[in-house]
Order: structure tokens, then sequence, then C-alpha cells
């Protein structure tokens, strides 16, 4: 499931916002990845860099 996060409310809310507005491009999420069963996290995945080695597909199926 993917869900939308237009505001950026639920990135504030859980410090997974980036203020990149130095560069031009104000506040925006940082790419992550959550595995979420009946309303509880069970594992999140931040990236530390450009790409989807943390966050990615590939990732959330080892965990699963």
């Amino acid at each position: 499931l993917f869900l939308a996060d237009g505001g950026g409310d639920f990135a504030k809310s859980v410090g997974l916002d980036n203020d990149i507005s130095a560069n031009g491009m104000g506040l925006r999420s940082k790419r992550f990845s959550m595995i979420v069963d009946d309303s509880t996290v069970k594992a999140i995945n931040v990236e530390a860099k450009p790409g989807v080695d943390e966050s990615g597909a590939a990732k959330i199926l080892e965990q699963l």
C-alpha cells in the first residue's frame, strides 16, 4: 500500500521531514519505507543517501 502525504504532516510528526530550502526545494520527506501491521510499525527503512538500497522493494521483501 502506498499513501500520499501531500502536506508532509506525517513525515514531520515522525521526524522524516527534510528541509532542503537552501537548494530551492523547500520541505520534503526523506525517502523511506515501513512495514506496519495492525497499526504497529514493525520496520522502518530510511535512505541515508540517494537511491533505494534501504527503502526499496528488495529490502521490504527481506523483512516480510
